[in-house]
């Protein structure tokens, strides 16, 4: 049997809008890829997808899915993997459950999410269900570091047509309030594994008693990782709460927590539970027993409090309800995720996700939205201080200097180190809540104990590792940057932080050894922010050389300040065994352009980044496989994008303007009008020419019948599976375009 060749290029099944959005782009790459003899194939990546795979036991044979992250994980540590990478659900507990209710509901007899597993079996199911939570998908797909940066012509889009800034001004009580110790930042420890110290470690929880309980084995550990192991307290971290919210009080300002309870899915939303339960910490008191019986968890957050209080009798759960009521009136207001429907900070984890609800409010002139509709000074609770001095340092900027000018700005391009599960994104398997007052200890393989800390019962105890080669890889994709652009570069590592401490060693030496240390600065996160800030505001350019972390904060709040969303990001990362991984930027807005699809029939979600990702993709595999004719159907991508910039047909947000299926028909045109004028390729000009000509002449019968779904409801047959035939109906419905592209 002949095995079944590997797509050239393998576009992701993701979910919400992106996967929308790919319902009616990936005919036209698919159409067009074909002309060159490229194919692209699809590989299902989805929180749905990934529940069905994870379960196959409870399925049909018909309803069987493949594992395709797994595969995926595979292909990436191969020279062959050329991926574009939509942004996928990082699924908090909440978003979980409800996806497997839809999917029962479609006769899938997938098992529920066992909050509260006794059994064997509800113990398996659970342990499968956790490893499809949170970051799943990256840290098996980012096998590379990250370059990510604003295509050049997005960013001249921006400073001609700037978007909305709110007004700073120095008297806004919006500040980031931080605990003052005992949190994951104080506590850290951190070390570099030598060559004796290699191989299978553990981490163990001693007990007062002198008990040991084995908490994980079989860490295997090699030679010159960077190994680092914390813990914030509970109790702190509960009384520091308690101090912000009386503070809020008196200050008059919105209360606001903002976590990543999706990527940091163990440690965060734990964090997020103390947060719940404190503010509201009577209710919990006077009703802990019945809310113990509901399966209640502070940790998915007062949405599903309210959800399970509902299932009671109509007198007691009334009566429960006005406890909550009445306890959220005595509170400072909720900064708020949707004030017409109630939905405050702390209803579902997964609602405020600090790497787009921080850059928000900035941008907004340090508002938030409150419960009586209106925006209001806030204040924004990050508790631990490892990367809450970037958001704090920025307002102090701007209540100094005002909003950042987009017209002028220059922009922050960013090198992230992410590769092989880099730091604290990689630390879920070895997260943990304190199981008692005592010890947790790392130990490694030859009895060393390499970090240790005393810990009371409810602390949450965090390892996590930065592997060797991705360090020195992404120092030297660092210099690699600076090198081609001649910008600004700096490594956002603190020499008081102990992971840093580690870092700056590597970083040093291999800056010193390649003749480049003049080049770069290294800076503590505030201070980076500010001379970043400083440099921008002045039209110059600065590269941001990151860690996982704020590889991730920083490529949503400087976009946003620049170009107004972050999705419009270029994301290249140079996998570490030759292929190509292409990112296409964020999706935190994603939920609420579905929202507006399904009511109003109009979708606002902006395909730039995957223009910019198809263009980077072709280019790779032109190089890689000696496909001439690939390069030149990648340059026209990137001057179709110009073009759809320049002429004003990216998506609006209201119904009756253009919409995504819009920018796609634009898109295809403009791509096959520059295939049809350039001059390097002789056949694939003639063959295009007729296409972009019809394109063109058929415009006004395109644009009626992609409009003829606007304005009214759309039906999916899902939301996080949605119906196949339903959806293409919905996002193609053009006959005329469709008969075009084939």
């Amino acid at each position: 049997m002949t095995q079944k060749k590997q797509p050239d290029i393998l576009y992701t099944i993701v979910d919400e809008a992106p996967q929308l959005a790919s319902a009616s782009l990936l005919p036209i790459i698919k159409s067009f890829a074909s002309v060159v003899d490229v194919s692209v194939g699809t590989k299902d990546i989805s929180l749905a997808g990934r529940i069905l795979a994870t379960v196959p036991e409870a399925l049909t044979e018909e309803q069987r899915q493949s594992d395709d992250l797994a595969e995926l994980g595979v292909l990436v540590k191969t020279p062959e993997a050329n991926v574009i990478k939509l942004p996928n659900i990082s699924a908090s507990v909440p978003q979980l459950t409800a996806a497997i209710a839809e999917l029962q509901s479609q006769g899938y007899n997938v098992p529920d999410y066992p909050e509260n597993p006794t059994t064997d079996e509800e113990k398996d199911i659970r342990a499968r269900y956790d490893a499809i939570k949170g970051s799943a998908v990256n840290p098996v797909l980012r096998e590379g570091n990250s370059d990510r940066r604003a295509a050049r012509a997005v960013k001249n889009y921006a400073m001609k047509n700037p978007h909305s800034m709110g007004e700073w001004v120095s008297t806004s009580k919006t500040h980031v309030a931080s605990m003052p110790g005992n949190d994951f930042y104080s506590n850290e420890q951190s070390a570099t594994i030598s060559a004796d110290q290699a191989g299978a470690a553990k981490i163990e929880f001693v007990a007062e008693n002198g008990d040991v309980t084995l908490l994980k084995d079989g860490i295997n550990l090699a030679e010159g990782t960077v190994v680092d192991a914390t813990f914030m307290s509970a109790a702190a971290l509960r009384a520091f709460i308690r101090s912000e919210i009386e503070k809020a009080k008196a200050e008059g300002v919105l209360f606001s927590v903002h976590l990543k309870a999706t990527m940091m899915k163990v440690s965060d939303p734990i964090i997020f539970g103390h947060f719940v339960s404190v503010f509201l910490e009577d209710v919990f008191a006077k009703h802990g027993d019945t809310f113990e019986s509901l399966g209640v968890s502070p940790n998915s957050g007062i949405g599903d409090l309210v959800a399970k209080v509902e299932t009671l009798p109509a007198d007691q759960s009334a009566a429960i309800l006005a406890d909550i009521e009445a306890a959220l009136a005595g509170q400072p207001p909720l900064y708020m995720v949707d004030s017409d429907k109630g939905i405050t900070n702390l209803h579902v984890p997964s609602d405020v996700i600090i790497d787009a609800s921080m850059p928000a409010v900035i941008r907004a002139g340090g508002k938030g939205w409150g419960p009586d509709g209106k925006p209001a000074d806030t204040k924004c609770v990050i508790p631990d201080n490892c990367y809450a001095p970037v958001y704090d340092e920025t307002i102090n900027y701007f209540k100094e200097t005002g909003a950042l000018d987009p017209t002028t700005s220059g922009t922050v391009s960013n090198v992230g180190l992410m590769a092989q599960k880099a730091e604290e994104y990689g630390s879920h398997p070895t997260t943990f809540e304190a199981p008692g007052n005592g010890e947790i200890r790392y130990v490694l393989a030859n009895g060393e104990v390499l970090h240790s800390h005393k810990v009371e019962k409810g602390d949450i105890w965090r390892s996590s590792s930065a592997n060797k080669a991705p360090i020195e890889d992404w120092v030297q994709l660092a210099i690699s940057r600076q090198k081609a652009t001649g910008s600004e570069a700096i490594f956002w590592l603190d020499a008081n932080r102990a992971h840093d401490a580690e870092l700056i060693k590597y970083v040093d030496a291999i800056l010193e050894r390649e003749g480049v240390a003049d080049k770069f600065f290294t800076l503590a996160p505030r201070a980076a922010t500010r001379q970043t800030l400083e440099t921008i505001r002045t039209g110059a350019d600065s590269i941001a050389v990151t860690g996982n972390v704020l590889r991730d904060y920083l490529t949503d709040l400087f976009p946003i300040l620049e170009l107004g969303t972050s999705a419009k990001m270029l994301s290249i990362v140079k996998l570490m065994n030759g292929g190509g991984l292409f990112e296409t930027g964020a999706g935190g807005s994603a939920p609420k352009h579905v929202q507006q699809l399904v009511s109003e029939g109009h979708l606002r979600w902006d395909s730039l980044g995957e223009f910019c990702a198809l263009g980077e993709s072709l280019n790779f595999l032109a190089d890689s496989k000696g496909n001439a004719k690939a390069a030149v159907l990648g340059k026209a991508v990137d001057a179709a994008t110009e073009k759809l910039l320049d002429t004003g047909k990216s998506p609006q947000r209201k119904v009756g303007q253009l919409d995504n299926r819009d920018s796609h028909y634009f898109f295809a045109l403009y791509w096959a009008e520059a295939l049809a004028a350039q001059t390097e390729d002789a056949e694939l000009a003639a063959h295009f020419a007729p296409i972009a000509k019809e394109l063109a002449d058929k415009q006004d019968t395109i644009l009626a019948e992609l409009a003829s779904t606007q304005g009214k409801p759309a039906d999916l047959g899902g939301y996080f599976h949605t119906d196949p035939a339903k959806t293409a109906a919905v996002m193609r419905p053009s006959a005329t375009l469709n008969a075009i592209i084939g």
